[in-house]
């Protein structure tokens, strides 16, 4: 996985963001933790399931109708369906050797975060 750091992204009070499985991350912040490449390496998986453009589609989606919803930007970056899995998921050094193709599915109406 590639890591590019900038000045300018992701917006400030993230770590990450990621370009079809290039990482961006805050240069302010240092180097990116074991843990940080996990989520964004299950955001990778995700966005090859999704053909990439599906990804950011529904991603972009689902997060303008949960800050509708929560009314907290926040909140709803957290309550994506990706990022509930990924967040389950990033401490769990072999959970992408077992992962089965869309995963995230479960994480759509389910409670589990």
């Amino acid at each position: 996985m590639r890591v590019i750091y900038s000045n300018y992204l992701p917006v400030k009070g993230f770590r990450a963001i990621n370009f079809f499985g290039i990482i961006v991350a805050r240069r302010e912040q240092g180097d990116l933790e074991e843990r940080v490449l996990r989520h964004e390496a299950i955001h990778s998986r995700q966005i090859k399931e999704l053909w990439g453009i599906g990804f950011y589609l529904w991603y972009t989606g689902e997060w303008l109708v949960n800050w509708i919803r929560y009314k907290d930007r926040y909140l709803a970056y957290r309550q994506i369906t990706f990022e509930r899995e990924a967040y389950k998921y990033d401490q769990d050094e072999h959970y992408l050797e077992g992962r089965s193709r869309y995963a995230f599915l479960r994480f759509l109406r389910s409670n589990d975060t």
